[in-house]
């Protein structure tokens, strides 16, 4: 594995919770450039023929096994979009660790947009963490574009977890989702936004097999002077249940707009939405305050528990 520098690793900590090596299969790439990389008996990576990414391969049956594929992004100006291709083999289950952090200390825009594709073969169960972070004290900005696109096979489940919680100025992140007969897709964003930063978030979940279910829940809090979008549609194409969720804190001139979207293409499709957007409440503050909390310090403590 290529030696990464401090700012690198805290990087790959922030983003990846890695402070070594880990166990298993992973990926790491590092300002453009592959920095690490191992494969396992059922795990297997490859770059695709064509440089623009990778393909992930699990076998059939896999248990008890990870993935990671961090991203580090350290240099200004470097702008990137990297594919990766998941195939999840039938019966297995298994944790992948995606995440990109982008420190840039120089005057122009650091980019990473990766698209992710998920393969999910029958009766598999797949955990996915993704985290994006932002560091650096240069005047360019850290921008961050994610795609995935989910195809998931029947008796399949995935839960992903999605999280932006410092330092990304920009970022548009749109998740498509294809499920199959009694498949079953969970979805926990949480974001922050502050400063001038802005934030798209777009889900569009097609229910298409008889059982099948999601359940896409956001929270986020918005501060300063800055905007975010939850833009989130199920389609109902088969007896099904699905259902999303907007639950945000706004903060002094900040702006959230929450765009919900059912498609009930069938009688037996069951869709539900629910949105709350507000400030933090007086109250909580003052009974956090009477233990001895700043105003500040209590606003913090609010927002810690409401993003966990």
């Amino acid at each position: 594995m290529v030696q990464l520098d401090a700012i690198q690793k805290h990087i790959l900590a922030e983003v990846a919770d890695l402070h070594e090596v880990p166990a298993g299969a992973y990926n790491f790439r590092a300002n453009g450039q592959l920095a690490g990389r191992n494969s396992t008996a059922h795990i297997e990576i490859s770059s695709k023929a064509d440089g623009t990414g990778i393909d992930i391969r699990i076998a059939p049956g896999t248990k008890n096994e990870s993935v990671h594929i961090p991203v580090v992004v350290s240099a200004s100006g470097l702008k990137e979009t990297v594919y990766n291709d998941f195939y999840v083999g039938d019966g297995s289950d298994v944790l992948i660790v995606a995440g990109c952090g982008i420190d840039n200390c120089g005057r122009q825009d650091a980019e990473h947009d990766g698209v992710h594709r998920f393969y999910v073969g029958k009766n598999a169960k797949v955990r996915y963490v993704e985290k994006h972070y932002g560091s650096g004290s240069g005047g360019g900005k850290r921008i961050l574009n994610p795609q995935t696109e989910v195809y998931m096979e029947d008796g399949s489940s995935m839960e992903m977890e999605m999280v932006q919680i410092k330092g990304v100025d920009s970022t548009q992140r749109m998740t498509i989702a294809e499920l199959k007969k009694d498949a079953r897709l969970v979805v926990r964003e949480r974001l922050m936004t502050h400063g001038d930063q802005q934030a798209v978030s777009g889900y569009r979940v097609s229910l298409n097999g008889e059982g099948s279910s999601a359940d896409v829940v956001s929270r986020s809090v918005a501060r300063d002077a800055s905007f975010q979008k939850f833009d989130a549609c199920i389609v109902g194409n088969a007896p099904c249940s699905g259902h999303t969720e907007c639950d945000s804190i706004i903060m002094d001139r900040g702006k959230i707009l929450a765009v919900p979207s059912l498609e009930a293409n069938n009688v037996d499709a069951q869709l539900v939405h629910e949105a709350a957007i507000g400030k933090i409440a007086g109250d909580q503050i003052v009974k956090l305050m009477t233990l001895g909390l700043s105003e500040q310090q209590a606003e913090e403590q609010i927002i810690n528990g409401f993003l966990k």
